[in-house]
């Protein structure tokens, strides 16, 4: 049988377990990012795997292929974060890492992502080179792990607590524990789950323990997913803050003293403010990419910031924080970053951030939300996934692109814009429907933006209708 094309996507190569995920496609693509090291004149590769299946299975198989060509591995002793990979690269100064995760796809599923050696995700070119070196072949007689160890080509690090000294040499973790409002965190069961039980001891932990199986959850934190997480605030008043993490803890889903969602938008509002007003970081600019509200580009441009939009994806954003300073940088999809960390998402540190903002200014979520409004105006964002068939999904695209509504329901479309998909604003610049499809499933996204949630949700419905979806 011929061997599979292996493909990197948006954030790596992700695929269902004893499928096309098996030992061989690891060691497979263990040998071209060996080669493509080598090229690089790397040596060393910080190697984690999160909370699935067979986890250390395949991290050890990756080890022994780099061991092979005389690559060293450094190993953390058991589950960790991305963030925590990515940071470890930079601590260490290890050319490389990698990580054995799907991230927050389903639990039949797992990944392998590459991270740079500044500490977030591997630029495009990078992945595609290592991609290219993939053999057809599975690399054979690779040494073992007790063989690599004598050779010293296995190093031993504790990169949760790498992460934790990181933390507290940055955050008031006292002033966090001790203020007058409860935290309550699920984990999702996700690699997040240590390091917040260590961090904030008195937080209410939800799904905290190991489960490959998520219990058939997909460990994606949106407000869906956390009903859970919603009811346990709602029926405790000592709690006012939510935090949840997706499976490996790069991202990161909030909610208020309510247990009401608190979405990506509003958080990248929050951390703007937060590090201009409050911490005086001044100095850098604001990364959006283009399904973000544009409320980001209006507190930017109050503030006298430089900002840009980007394609979906971090790792646009992470390109431009390797080479620039950034104040905020994000998606829409829970994926934030901030000045004085790594280039990376990194859902324990967001939360800890809001936390923070919480303590030392002494206001609820929704006070610190209501502040944003006073100065950007109140808003709301969703999102619809709408299954059709591919080909109806391009026609809509090429629609969009080629021959764009003029009016969607009882607005009027008054801009078009095209960067990474197509983004219609109506009666002005405070409302938006954006269409974007989806490059790997027969799916298309379906954005909006209006004054509160009965306006996006009449503002996608009437989307959906032109579009006959």
């Amino acid at each position: 049988m011929d061997p599979i094309k292996i493909k990197f996507g948006t954030d790596g190569w992700r695929a269902i377990i004893a499928q096309e995920y098996t030992v061989d496609n690891v060691k497979r693509v263990a040998e071209g990012t060996a080669l493509w090291l080598k090229q690089q004149g790397g040596t060393r590769v910080v190697i984690g795997y999160d909370c699935r299946f067979a986890g250390e299975l395949f991290t050890e198989s990756t080890a022994r292929v780099l061991g092979k060509h005389g690559i060293t591995s450094l190993l953390a002793p058991t589950f960790i974060s991305t963030p925590m990979v990515s940071l470890g690269v930079v601590k260490t100064g290890a050319d490389l890492g990698v990580v054995i995760t799907a991230s927050h796809n389903p639990p039949s599923y797992n990944g392998f992502k590459l991270k740079s050696k500044l500490g977030g995700p591997s630029i495009p070119d990078d992945v595609t080179a290592v991609e290219n070196l993939i053999p057809d072949e599975v690399p054979t007689d690779l040494p073992t792990i007790e063989e690599l160890r004598e050779q010293g080509l296995i190093e031993d690090h504790d990169f949760e607590q790498i992460y934790l000294d990181h933390v507290y040499a940055n955050f008031d973790m006292d002033l966090i524990r001790n203020a007058d409002f409860g935290i309550a965190y699920d984990a999702m069961y996700g690699s997040g789950q240590s390091a917040m039980i260590k961090l904030l001891p008195e937080a209410r932990h939800l799904h905290c323990e190991y489960n490959p199986s998520f219990m058939g959850q997909a460990p994606e934190p949106i407000g869906r997913n956390l009903t859970q997480l919603s009811d346990v605030i709602k029926k405790d008043p000592k709690l006012s803050l939510g935090i949840a993490n997706d499976g490996d803890a790069d991202r990161i889903g909030l909610f208020d003293e309510n247990g009401d969602f608190v979405d990506s938008h509003h958080i990248l509002l929050l951390l703007l403010m937060y590090q201009y007003e409050y911490k005086g970081i001044k100095d850098g600019e604001v990364i959006l990419t283009f399904s973000v509200t544009d409320k980001l580009k209006q507190l930017a441009e109050q503030y006298g910031l430089k900002y840009e939009v980007t394609k979906i994806g971090f790792k646009y954003i992470a390109e431009i924080m390797a080479e620039r300073e950034v104040i905020v940088g994000g998606e829409e999809s829970g994926g934030l970053a901030v000045s004085g960390h790594i280039p990376e998402r990194d859902g324990i540190w967001i939360g800890l951030m809001i936390a923070e903002y919480m303590a030392k200014t002494g206001k609820s979520l929704n006070d610190l939300i209501q502040d944003v409004y006073d100065k950007v105006g109140s808003f709301n964002c969703d999102r619809d996934d709408v299954h059709v068939e591919n080909d109806r999904k391009w026609e809509i695209v090429k629609q969009a692109e080629e021959n764009p509504f003029k009016k969607i329901g009882s607005y009027t479309v008054t801009d078009v814009k095209h960067l990474d998909g197509t983004k219609f604003f109506l009666d002005g610049d405070d409302r938006w429907l954006m269409v974007r499809p989806s490059g790997t499933e027969p799916v298309l996204r379906v954005y909006a933006q209006g004054a509160d949630a009965a306006e996006t949700r009449k503002i996608i419905d009437a989307g959906r209708a032109e579009m006959s979806i």
